[in-house]
């Protein structure tokens, strides 16, 4: 059998508050959390306001009044069609963030990345590796978990299309986890602050790793625990400042939405830190956000994966993970 190739095709949709989810995003991401329900514009213009303040605070630089700069946010839809099949299969959904600086009158080209969105990974984690572990009494990851995914990730941003859309790699900034510890270390970024090294590595960092992607955790200027950063290449060189704060901004913002017992916590992360999930001692932001309809939705999405990619298409998928060379 002949292996058949992928093509895709992307698709961006400016997040604002007017913003409303379309019926085929992939629904539990943050910003699409956040724009449903009857908060949906005030929840939006108030995340926004936030990212706008947290990057103007870090790029406060040749910036007295601290409202320089404002942050625009692109969703970035991809879909992979199989050759042949005539079908679009919904791939990927990121952010892509572009800066405006008002002083010079300049719209600046920020990071695509930012937040990380996959029906596939929805499928590994909430379908294949629960299957593998029902009734199983140590917990064990499935041979080549991930590696489609990665596969299929990597050839995405090595493809043509991916190069005609963006001049640089993505960044994924992710929360840390709260079943590790981190430890201080001596080294300081200008913007990204403080880096921490984890104990041990994590499933999360693993199954990334076969993305292609490296991590490194920082704990930012104003912010009170670290960020988990994946990025292809130099994380502190292939990118500008304002490249970064504009990735720090945005996801800083909705991981204190989002999980607030560690982002929006009262007191900042020490020498030794282990993220808490029960922590009491946070503040809670003004911003509604379902975190329990969030991780049912992650289940139903990784089922609709695969009764609509990973089986229908099994073996086209197997032949081409098999054959694929970077």
């Amino acid at each position: 059998m002949k292996n058949k190739d992928f093509t895709f095709t992307i698709k961006s949709i400016c997040l604002d508050e007017d913003y409303q989810p379309s019926d085929n995003t992939r629904i539990t991401t943050n910003f699409a959390n956040l724009a449903r329900g009857n908060y949906r514009q005030a929840n939006l213009r108030n995340a926004l306001k936030m990212i706008d303040n947290s990057f103007n605070a870090l790029a406060h630089w040749d910036n007295p009044k601290g409202d320089r700069y404002f942050v625009e946010l692109e969703i970035v839809s991809v879909d992979v069609d199989i050759e042949g099949s005539s079908k679009s299969f919904p791939a990927i959904e990121v952010l892509k963030t572009n800066i405006v600086d008002r002083k010079n009158n300049k719209r600046i080209e920020g990071i695509i990345g930012n937040n990380f969105s996959s029906y596939v990974r929805d499928y590994d984690f909430s379908v294949l590796l629960q299957a593998h572990n029902k009734g199983q009494s140590k917990f064990s990851i499935p041979d080549n978990f991930g590696e489609l995914h990665g596969k299929l990730f990597q050839y995405f941003v090595n493809s043509k299309v991916y190069k005609q859309n963006f001049s640089k790699t993505p960044v994924i900034c992710l929360s840390v986890s709260d079943n590790k510890t981190y430890r201080r270390t001596e080294n300081q970024h200008p913007v990204l602050g403080v880096e921490y090294q984890p104990n041990e590595s994590s499933l999360t960092e693993q199954y990334f790793k076969k993305m292609g992607l490296q991590v490194r955790y920082f704990m930012p200027p104003n912010s009170v625990a670290p960020l988990a950063f994946y990025f292809f290449g130099d994380l502190l060189n292939d990118y500008t400042s304002l490249e970064l704060i504009s990735t720090i901004s945005t996801m800083g913002t909705f991981q204190k939405i989002y999980r607030p017992e560690i982002y929006n916590a009262n007191a900042a992360a020490g020498k030794s830190y282990q993220p808490n999930l029960k922590n009491q001692d946070h503040s809670l932001t003004q911003i509604v956000y379902d975190r329990e309809e969030r991780s049912k939705l992650g289940s139903e999405q990784g089922k609709f994966a695969e009764e609509n990619f990973i089986k229908p298409y099994q073996a086209v998928l197997e032949q081409w993970s098999a054959n694929y060379v970077q």
